[in-house]
């Protein structure tokens, strides 16, 4: 609520300092006392539009401070966190400094801020209801909030928000998938030509060192075929060791039964000897076989191939078998791509139909809570001579495009304030005080879900007077047992209602006129309420007739 109000230098103001208190507050004043400075005052601690002419004359700059007591789970303690500001102190000032250029500056908790930051703050803490006023309950764009609080846990917005996410984050995994699966198919044919020339090699590891090694030992294949070829002339043959071996083997053996065991180690090693010449002229003749002018021209093919294949792909021989797995894996990829993209879209479909599911939940206990507001809402109106006038929410269905985790609907208020005129937009009510007043009623079945704690209700009495009147003070007052409630009124019954009472005069100072504002006593205050039903002069009957409007009021 609104604590306290400090002013110095604005218009007719020099100095004032005004504490409130909760409940219903009213001032009252003679016409072109400066009621409304006061509220071009708060207005400027509010954020609200500065103009130079607000400056009192002979002044550098005129200065405003707004006090506000917030409680623990208030919105504004999240915008100042938000803004890199303290926000857990229970109290919150909002000061305003404008100069006679026009130009100002803004401090919150005596800390340098924006305009938008004070003003921000100030349509959390205070709603002002009159003519021109445009925010609140006249902006369209909150009335699918006040509508889904009236509705209370019927509407479950939670679950709502939850549901679109979910649909979102769904089309988005999706439309991912689709993309990679466009972009893959369009190098899936250049894959699989890659991947043939791959298979076609079918390149190993550390193939390449051995190749070259092998190179170089071919490029010599013509003298070590000479070699050889020598070694296999000097072991095989009529001549060579091998046949040698063989002769020298028979005589052991011929002579052995004679020899008494004599002969049997050199036999032996002779047996082993011819065995050992016949691998090596079996290794010597497959060796001669690998150094054949053919198989130097395999290995260089094979190995200009791989790099030729490396180069292509630019990286080294060695990568080439990872290459290829690569590739594998990316053909198989497309092809579970596919599959996926399938799974994605069955997924979006369930998801999307989650969503609708809980929008139309929540429309149908927003139509039922719009015909709820629409009844209490007309059961306010013609106690406030507003009979005449019809109130109804309106539920649009939006084209899919337009759905949000909101639901599937647009919702604004709407009023007809004669019969037979069409409906239209609440602001579109010509008359201040009918406008006031119709808030009236509307912050009356409201009352309970309202984060602002202060209310401002300008005009609300103006044209009605006898029992109209008294109908908008008795509801001033019961709006004031939830919230805080400042009326500037020129009705008697309304100022009669009032819990606490403030008089806004002009009085005349040294040099010019200042306004003046003074917190009235039960006896000051009667003594205003009868001036403002007789007039200038007060008489007895005024002063009985006001004494008998403030007991009503206290019933």
């Amino acid at each position: 609520m609104l604590l306290g109000l400090t002013i110095r230098d604005v218009v007719l103001i020099d100095r004032l300092t005004l504490a409130f208190r909760p409940g219903l507050c009213v001032l009252t004043g003679e016409t072109g006392a400066g009621k409304s400075i006061l509220l071009d005052a708060l207005g400027l601690a509010l954020g609200r539009r500065a103009e130079a002419g607000l400056v009192r004359a002979g002044a550098k700059e005129a200065a405003v401070s707004a006090e506000f007591a917030v409680g623990r789970n208030h919105p504004a303690h999240a915008i100042l966190r938000e803004a890199g500001l303290d926000g857990d102190g229970e109290t919150i000032v909002l000061r305003r400094l404008l100069a006679t250029d026009g130009r100002s500056r803004a401090f919150v908790n005596d800390a340098p801020s924006s305009v938008g930051l004070l003003r921000e703050l100030g349509d959390s803490l205070v709603e002002i209801q009159g003519q021109f006023e445009q925010r609140g309950l006249l902006d369209p764009a909150n009335h699918r909030m006040i509508l889904d609080a009236f509705a209370e846990q019927s509407v479950g917005p939670g679950t709502l928000a939850q549901a679109w996410h979910d649909w979102r984050a769904a089309r988005e995994r999706e439309a991912e998938a689709a993309r990679l699966l466009a972009a893959s198919r369009e190098e899936e044919d250049l894959l699989r030509h890659h991947l043939d020339e791959l298979r076609a090699l079918m390149p190993e590891e550390d193939e390449e060192g051995r190749l070259a090694e092998r190179r170089t030992l071919l490029q010599n294949a013509e003298r070590l075929a000479e070699t050889v070829a020598e070694a296999i002339g000097e072991l095989g043959g009529d001549a060579g060791a091998q046949a040698a071996l063989a002769r020298a083997t028979r005589r052991l053996e011929r002579a052995r039964e004679r020899a008494q065991g004599f002969l049997d180690a050199p036999l032996a090693a002779a047996e082993r000897a011819g065995a050992e010449t016949a691998e090596a002229l079996a290794a010597l003749g497959a060796a001669a076989r690998q150094l054949e002018p053919r198989e130097l021209e395999k290995v260089e093919e094979r190995l200009f191939a791989l790099r030729g294949l490396g180069r292509k792909h630019q990286i080294p021989v060695a990568e080439l078998p990872a290459l290829q797995q690569r590739m594998t894996a990316q053909l198989a990829a497309i092809e579970e791509g596919a599959e996926n993209v399938e799974h994605l879209v069955r997924a979006t479909a369930e998801a999307r139909a989650g969503f609708i599911a809980a929008a139309e939940r929540v429309s149908r206990a927003r139509a039922q809570a719009a015909g709820r507001l629409d009844a209490s809402v007309a059961a306010e109106l013609t106690p406030l001579r507003l009979d005449k006038a019809r109130f109804r929410t309106v539920l649009t269905p939006l084209a899919e495009a337009d759905w949000s985790e909101h639901g599937c609907e647009r919702v604004h208020f709407e009023i007809a304030t004669t019969p037979g005129a069409p409906f239209g937009p609440l602001a579109r009510i010509a008359s201040g005080g009918e406008l006031s007043r119709f808030m009236l009623a509307l912050k009356l079945v409201l009352a309970n879900i309202s984060s602002v704690p202060t209310l401002i209700f300008d005009e609300v009495d103006s044209g009605i007077g006898g029992a109209v009147a008294a109908a908008v003070g008795e509801r001033l007052q019961r709006l004031g047992t939830s919230l805080q409630v400042l009326v500037v009124t020129h009705s008697p019954q309304v100022a009669a209602r009032g819990a606490h009472h403030w008089r806004v005069a002009k009085r005349l100072a040294a040099r010019d006129t200042v306004t003046r504002v003074e917190e009235l006593d039960p006896d000051t205050r009667q003594e205003e309420i009868a001036r403002m039903l007789s007039g200038r002069i007060v008489t007895a009957e005024a002063r009985a007739a006001a004494a008998s409007l403030i007991a009503g009021g206290r019933a």
